[in-house]
């Protein structure tokens, strides 16, 4: 499954697939929000900032929490996408072309 592994976590989308990833446990809160008896502008309400929350400290803690899947699924910890491997070297080429030692 490393092979999965590391495409869920360093392939196209990867950023979006973990935000769908983290919403799935609060779906169940979501839902209870929106039984609550009120009007339904206070039950959106309330249903919008658990949401914004809950993406806030998704999003806040993805390096971790991708960290953490691929060191448990025997890959390095900074493993990063092959697009994105591509634009650092990409970098460090034009910055040892500028400044030579």
């Amino acid at each position: 499954m490393q092979d999965w592994v590391r495409n869920d976590l360093t392939g196209k989308h990867n950023y979006a697939r973990h935000l769908i990833r983290g919403m799935a446990p609060f779906t169940p809160l979501f839902v209870a929000f929106m039984s609550f008896p009120g009007a339904l502008w206070l039950r959106c309400a309330m249903t919008l900032l658990a949401l914004i929350l809950a993406l806030f400290y998704c999003s806040a803690y993805r390096d971790l929490n991708r960290a953490h899947r691929l060191v448990q699924h025997g890959l390095p910890a900074d493993l990063e996408s092959p697009a994105r491997m591509r634009e650092h070297a990409l970098e460090r080429a034009v910055y040892a072309a500028n400044h030579p030692h």
